[in-house]
């Protein structure tokens, strides 16, 4: 079911047989998660659409924003708003994917998820900012992560926080913000088996190999797991890749604690740089994956970049060589 914001002095819409949202405004839209970061944004975002001239569409379940963004695509859109969190926006670019037109729409990120870690690595603050950035601000094309046949954009992880994202209810996270992950996987640490990996990295035709026991497998696309932290270089063909090897909980809970496994890197902490990469468990058990947050299980995952593939609106604070 798709709800449209009818309010104010909008345009009349009409639907055609099909059930599609036909508008005036045609080429923009905005596809909004209602229930992101506890749903405090939703009369914010209809004025804001009101104002730049976008038609509302919200979702009603878990991926609904991957339906509406192969809509938007068949009503001609051009500009792809999406007021929601990281997970929201993995389904709509899942959508554009799956409709062959990423080449055709320029995505607009609304900041009003938990974490909003896309959000911050392309340099877009608030509501309105992200709205006024895909009217007038800078587009660039970044690099697209694909999982197997599955996109993502912010980053892939394998291990303990996956597992901790899976855990991590909704009440906690409203609490706590992007907080309520670390404590989730400090708290999972200390009942998490270490997983069995083998990691084959490949970069400039150059094969790299790891296999041990593993807390977790991180691979960031516009996201840097390692070293400073912050933005990885989103338009280079590479993933930032860390590899946070098994160590006593007591280790994890002192690195967590001053924000060193996922900042600064420590002894057990393995950093590659990579445009394909394969992880594979050593046992038959399927491994956790999160892909923007969206949990999925594999035995065998084959992960590469697609160089410049998304057409994104950037803040200025957005540098696409941060190194």
């Amino acid at each position: 079911m798709v709800h449209v914001n009818d309010e104010g002095s909008r345009p009349a819409r009409t639907r055609d047989d099909s059930s599609r949202l036909v508008g005036a405004n045609g080429h923009r839209r905005v596809v909004m998660n209602p229930t992101s970061g506890g749903g405090e944004h939703i009369e914010t975002v209809h004025a804001l659409a009101d104002e730049y001239g976008y038609d509302v569409v919200e979702t009603t379940g878990p991926g609904d924003a991957t339906t509406l963004a192969r809509a938007a695509v068949e009503d001609d859109v051009r500009r792809l708003a999406v007021a929601g969190g990281d997970g929201t926006l993995h389904e709509v670019v899942t959508g554009l994917f799956e409709a062959d037109a990423l080449d055709d729409v320029t995505i607009g990120i609304v900041p009003v998820g938990t974490a909003n870690i896309f959000a911050r690595n392309v340099g877009v603050e608030d509501m309105e900012s992200g709205f006024n950035l895909l009217e007038n601000g800078e587009k660039r094309r970044i690099d697209l992560g694909m999982a197997g046949e599955e996109p993502f954009i912010v980053s892939a992880v394998a291990g303990l926080t996956a597992e901790a994202s899976t855990a991590t209810n909704t009440e906690l996270k409203e609490r706590l913000g992007s907080l309520a992950f670390l404590y989730t996987g400090i708290k999972k640490s200390m009942e998490f088996e270490s997983l069995q990996l083998e990691v084959e990295a490949i970069s400039q035709g150059e094969e790299t190999t790891w296999s041990g026991e593993a807390l977790c497998a991180l691979v960031g696309n516009v996201r840097q797991f390692a070293k400073e932290g912050g933005q990885a270089n989103s338009e280079d063909g590479l993933f930032d890749v860390v590899i946070v090897e098994e160590m006593p909980p007591q280790n994890v809970l002192a690195e967590a604690a001053a924000h060193r496994v996922f900042g600064k890197g420590t002894e057990h902490v393995v950093h590659l740089r990579a445009s394909q990469l394969t992880v594979e468990g050593r046992t038959s058990e399927t491994i956790v994956f999160s892909l923007d947050g969206e949990v999925s299980n594999h035995e065998q995952l084959v992960l590469y970049s697609k160089p410049r593939t998304l057409s994104v609106a950037v803040g200025p604070t957005y540098e696409s060589n941060p190194h």
